[in-house]
């Protein structure tokens, strides 16, 4: 393979065509690279459906363990199942997963020992300077004793954690139709939600990383039509999708309505800030709702705003002993579970919340969806730098604004806010508008919308 890796090593993981981009023998270096950087002596692996996986995941296995690091296979498994595995064992893991991206993709998604995030500024660089080094250079020498690769089941231990953190027992009876893409959640969702008062009606659960049904990207608002129109066909009380690595959980009401990941968020921490005696920390990146923050406040916690992504949340967790963290993507994170990412703890929570009560979900979560918000829209730029600085520049000078550049920019008044990021990966601008009314929503977004596609 070429040995400039810039192409598939992003800004929290390894992603990119196989076996166009990378192949076995890449994801060997990876291995070797990714044991010399963590210093392991034995590490965790796992692996989502797609086609490519397992020949990678047992090339990266081979690379680990010529530099003398036991491997733990755990073989078929989600994202956060992956981070169960580290956070339980105390390992270093890598997931082989390329998320909801079609199916010619794979990917890369590694962590230091308790699911501590491996990115850019915390090891990723380190991995992708050695991988290409010895593309071009030869394999590394090998230990002077290779390691071990074994075989280990987690989904029942995976299961069982989750369960330990959120009571399901005695709620009212509910029933829940599950979208799982024909990614992960069919491997998960079974066994997490077994013997529970739940009447769990399945769609796509078969495993197939050629995704036949459609793209497992929830928050594509045309990879949901199948699960509502199934919510309302079955007089359903809620409706569950997962993306393809089954780390992201986005949820409808009882109408088929998708509830806002903010609004999920919200919920979530009301929860965890009530286990924890009416205090503690719950981070939310920019793009969330106001009414995270205003929820959190009106439950004791203390909220704290930050950037987009995950290895930003994970950092901030750990730095300010958060007990919760949400983003807008619906990726939540919890502190019980390693400071790590969990779409299936989120949604145990949800269904732990609707039926704990007699009410309907829409109801439920009315109270934590108070403002109008556009969603993400993408604009293809010629130049981020430059339509950036006309945003700032058409609203820097007006009476009542705040700017600020935590990520990307986000411009502020009593009425509205609007964030505009680029994207790392591709020439787009990613905006997002929320106002306190419908017609102000609209107003702003579109006035945004015309200065960035100028």
């Amino acid at each position: 393979m070429a040995a400039d890796l810039s192409q598939i090593v992003k800004a929290y993981d390894v992603r990119g065509v196989v076996p166009d981009q990378w192949d076995e023998g890449l994801a060997e270096l990876f291995g070797a690279a990714f044991v010399r950087v963590t210093d392991a002596s034995a590490i965790v692996v796992g692996h989502d459906m797609r086609p490519s996986s397992p020949g990678l995941t047992r090339a990266f296995a081979r690379g680990a363990a010529a530099l003398g690091a036991d491997v733990i296979e755990i073989g078929l498994c989600s994202t956060d199942q992956l981070y169960y595995a580290s956070g339980a064992l105390g390992l270093p893991g890598a997931m082989f997963t390329a998320s909801h991206n079609p199916a010619q993709y794979n990917g890369i998604k590694m962590c230091r020992a308790g699911a501590a995030p491996v990115g850019q500024d915390t090891g990723l660089a380190e991995i992708r300077e050695l991988a290409e080094e010895w593309s071009r250079s030869g394999a590394p020498e090998p230990a002077a004793t290779a390691g071990t690769i074994s075989r280990r089941d987690t989904l029942e231990d995976y299961a069982a954690h989750l369960r330990g953190l959120v009571d399901l027992t005695s709620i009212r009876p509910l029933k829940v139709v599950v979208d799982a893409g024909n990614g992960m959640g069919g491997h998960t969702v079974p066994t997490v939600l077994a013997g529970l008062p739940l009447d769990v009606v399945p769609m796509y659960f078969e495993l197939d990383g050629t995704f036949p049904n459609h793209e497992a990207n929830p928050l594509d608002p045309a990879n949901i039509v199948d699960l509502q129109e199934r919510v309302r066909a079955e007089g359903a009380d809620i409706g569950l999708a997962f993306d393809g690595d089954a780390d992201r959980c986005f949820v409808v009401d009882e109408h088929g309505d998708p509830v806002s990941p903010s609004a999920i968020t919200a919920l979530v921490a009301t929860r965890e800030l009530a286990r924890n005696g009416g205090t503690g920390t719950v981070i939310h990146n920019l793009i969330t709702s106001w009414s995270v923050p205003e929820v959190v406040k009106e439950h004791g916690g203390t909220p704290v705003r930050t950037r987009v992504g995950h290895s930003f949340i994970k950092q901030e967790m750990a730095t300010t002993g958060a007990i919760f963290g949400g983003e807008h993507s619906a990726h939540y994170y919890f502190k019980d579970f390693w400071n790590a990412d969990t779409g299936m703890l989120a949604a145990l929570h949800v269904l732990a919340a609707l039926g704990g009560q007699d009410g309907p979900l829409s109801a439920l979560v009315s109270s934590y969806d108070r403002y109008a918000g556009s969603g993400e829209i993408n604009s293809t730029v010629a130049d981020q730098a430059d339509r950036l600085a006309a945003v700032k520049a058409a609203y820097g000078d007006r009476d009542g604004i705040t700017l600020d550049e935590l990520d990307g920019l986000t411009v502020t008044s009593a009425d509205w806010w609007f964030n505009v990021r680029p994207s790392n990966t591709e020439p787009l601008l990613r905006l997002n508008a929320e106002a306190r009314d419908t017609a102000t929503m609209e107003k702003i977004r579109d006035e945004a919308l015309a200065v960035i596609r100028a």
